[in-house]
């Protein structure tokens, strides 16, 4: 699969995000999340730099989650009995997952704030 055309390589990558999407409810939550976080940010029509934040945190949140689902395939298919390295190695991904989840509702928060009439 190394050295394919870009195509290839591309196809591979929305074929990654199809899996995730049809497997993983809170992938599909975080990106319903995203929708309304888009939306409430073309309403508030805030500084270019808030609107690139909230893009940027989407991002990170989205990749985080599909991150954290190819780590859980891969040790469910290698070590599909319970076992505490890999319980910690897959809750540690999740916990990243809300890490960024919380610093995307602190960017959310903030951005409310300075476009409020009085500003930050």
């Amino acid at each position: 699969m190394k050295n394919q055309a870009f195509r290839a390589r591309l196809g591979f990558a929305i074929a990654g995000i199809g899996v995730v999407w049809k497997r993983e409810r809170s992938f599909r939550t975080h990106c319903r999340l995203a929708i309304l976080a888009i939306a409430a940010t073309i309403a508030l029509r805030p500084a270019a730099i808030w609107a690139a934040l909230v893009v940027l945190a989407i991002g990170v949140v989205l990749a985080l989650e599909a991150i954290n689902a190819a780590l859980e395939y891969l040790l469910d298919h290698l070590h599909p009995e319970i076992a505490e390295p890999i319980k910690c190695a897959k809750d540690a991904a999740a916990g990243a997952v809300l890490i960024a989840s919380l610093a995307a509702l602190g960017i959310a928060a903030l951005m409310l704030v300075a476009s409020a009439p009085s500003g930050l």
